[in-house]
């Protein structure tokens, strides 16, 4: 059974899609089997494993979300889900953007997406989700259908004040609508560690959230490499091998896989992951 993991931030450029692209091939590298969803708009994810008009895509997870708001039945997993180079991805578009003012007045409306992906739970070992950075209905049905999130954080300190913002809403979502929600940890990225700056806000979330929530150990570089690997749709195992950042990416696979091991040699998996109470 797979476990969703959703990589969130409420600020834009902390480099949540690239994190979410890359973990799932590292995961893939491991021998685990990847679902990777694009649930922003945007579709900065879908462009990342190359799809260039997402448009003309006849499924994205915005018609699998608006045939569930006219509780239509849905499609055969085999005409939405996509694959490139081992790992299975559902692309998106602009539809989402219809999708989230429709979310606004519908009964229910934080669990559609959790009726797209439990029945993909048992073909997976894994299903990442990358969403929008805000704070709204489509970020809501991401945290009630998640089991970890991911918090994606780039060491400065508007980031920094928008990471105590989204650690208070997954305590809501887990009081309120998904008791099973846990924090994976919180991911460093884009790091330049020649800063001043880069180490003071490090050392500021290392202090504040030692011992409550994890951190990973794996701290994402700022490189031109990644921006390169998403300028020609390869990921870092394939563009970069030996860069810096594959490393880290790789690495964080390893942490993501080994906590859930160690979480399984528990009774339960309450508190394994980081807790938000």
């Amino acid at each position: 059974m797979a476990k969703i993991l959703m990589c969130g931030s409420f600020k834009g450029g902390v480099g949540k899609t690239a994190s979410s692209w890359n973990l799932a091939y590292s995961l893939a590298e491991m021998g685990k089997k990847v679902l990777a969803v694009d649930f922003d708009s945007q579709a900065n994810l879908s462009t990342c494993f190359g799809i260039e008009d997402t448009a003309a895509v006849p499924f994205t997870i915005g018609h699998l979300m608006m045939e569930r708001l006219e509780d239509e039945e849905l499609p055969d997993a085999e005409d939405y889900i996509r694959s490139r180079n081992g790992v299975d991805f559902i692309p998106s578009s602009m539809v989402l953007s219809a999708v989230e003012g429709r979310l606004r007045t519908e009964m229910g409306a934080e669990r559609m997406l959790s009726g797209i992906l439990e029945p993909l739970r048992e073909r997976y070992d894994y299903i990442i989700l990358d969403t929008c950075p805000s704070l709204g209905t489509l970020t809501i049905n991401a945290l009630t259908a998640a089991d970890e999130v991911l918090i994606a954080v780039n060491p400065q300190l508007l980031a920094m004040m928008g990471l105590q913002d989204f650690i208070r809403t997954v305590k809501k979502v887990r009081s309120r609508l998904n008791d099973r929600l846990e924090i994976a940890g919180i991911l460093l990225t884009m790091c330049d560690v020649r800063t001043n700056l880069c180490k003071v806000i490090t050392e500021q979330v290392t202090e504040t959230f030692e011992g409550q929530i994890r951190i990973f150990r794996s701290v994402i570089p700022n490189t031109v490499k990644a921006g390169e690997s998403i300028y020609y749709s390869e990921p870092l195992l394939e563009y970069a091998p030996g860069s810096k950042a594959c490393t880290a990416y790789r690495n964080l696979a390893r942490e993501v896989v080994g906590n859930e091991s160690e979480c399984t040699e528990k009774e339960g998996v309450s508190g394994c992951a980081g807790s938000v109470d």
